[in-house]
């Protein structure tokens, strides 16, 4: 099969399209026929040297596929409700990058009629990741306030529909006007531009000094002891990358005071069980939204697969909106 295998740490550049064996389907998985690959930054990071492959997994980069299941363990297939010959989207920990990918069952999830492959190709990484961070570990209730941190990245654009659809208020961090204005267009009820914007301000303000109930954050670093000072009274602060540095300084006083939650998760390296918990989730509560088109995906550019480099390049550019989607 074709494939993208990552020659050796670096730039863009290091992706090179090559052939590998087929994958074959170990128990309890499926083996899809790659109809189309998400693009996330964990792959960026993996391409850099920066996040190893957890053990067992392909070293091909890749953490979501949507394609046609072409064989596998026949009695985890039937439990599941899929078959041979069904479309499905799928989670995994590697080996997305590719034209055939072997999946565990239980990360599967049939792809929604009403979508193309390559639009349920870009579901399953910030699907689980939302889904598992904001309403499992945040508790995210109806009526409560969200601030989305980078709320034009595959994430934010997942986070914002998610919560808009749970009914709470959405607030995002964005860098530029035109960002502000499609996060508002899927359903953001405030957009704040943080390179000319205090967040912190300017969440108190929105919220008339009430403060964010959850926060989703993608920076770390120093934005962790600014977004405890704007948080809610039994707030909830959920990490989930660390792009602005792992060192944070906060006012700890202010945690005791108001019953603040800090908290945090990577999904790759936890097991299939507890990432086909999430896929039921989903499957029960976000896949209808997604049928009745109350929420959908936001794809910024489809590339060739062969083209994985330029889709990295314009993930590093942070000049995209959404999902980056490749194809096979």
């Amino acid at each position: 099969m074709k494939a993208i295998e990552i020659a050796a740490p670096g730039g863009p550049e290091v992706l090179r399209l090559t052939e590998r064996p087929m994958p074959v389907a170990a128990a309890g998985e499926a083996l899809i026929h790659v109809a189309a690959s998400g693009v996330n930054r964990p792959d960026v990071l993996q391409r850099k040297g920066l996040y190893p492959v957890p053990p067992g997994a392909s070293d091909i980069p890749g953490l979501e596929v949507a394609g046609t299941i072409v064989e596998g363990d026949a009695a985890a297939l039937r439990a599941a409700g899929l078959a041979v010959g069904d479309r499905v989207c799928a989670l995994v920990a590697g080996g997305g990058y590719a034209e055939y990918c072997a999946a565990p069952v239980g990360q599967c999830l049939s792809s929604p009629a009403n979508l193309s492959d390559i639009e349920a190709a870009s579901l399953p990484e910030t699907f689980f990741t939302v889904w598992s961070n904001v309403f499992d570990r945040g508790h995210l209730q109806p009526g409560e306030t969200l601030l989305v941190h980078g709320g034009s990245s595959g994430i934010g654009v997942t986070a914002i529909q998610l919560a808009k659809a749970h009914g709470a208020t959405v607030i995002v961090t964005v860098g530029s006007a035109e960002k502000a204005a499609a996060c508002e267009a899927l359903g953001a009820d405030h957009a704040i531009d943080y390179k000319t914007q205090d967040f912190v301000a300017e969440v108190q303000r929105i919220t008339s000094k009430a403060g964010a109930n959850v926060v989703l954050d993608m920076v770390a670093g120093e934005y962790v002891g600014r977004e405890i000072k704007c948080l809610a009274e039994d707030g909830r602060i959920v990490i989930i990358a660390v792009q602005g540095g792992v060192d944070s300084h906060i006012d700890a006083g202010l945690v005791l005071r108001r019953r603040l939650v800090i908290t945090g998760s990577t999904l790759r390296p936890r097991p299939v069980a507890f990432k086909s918990e999430i896929a039921a989730a989903l499957k029960r509560t976000v896949w209808p939204w997604l049928e009745s088109g109350k929420v959908r995906p936001v794809i910024h550019e489809v590339f060739p697969a062969a083209e994985a480099a330029r889709a990295h390049a314009l993930m590093e550019s942070h000049r995209h909106v959404g999902k980056l989607v490749l194809a096979w």
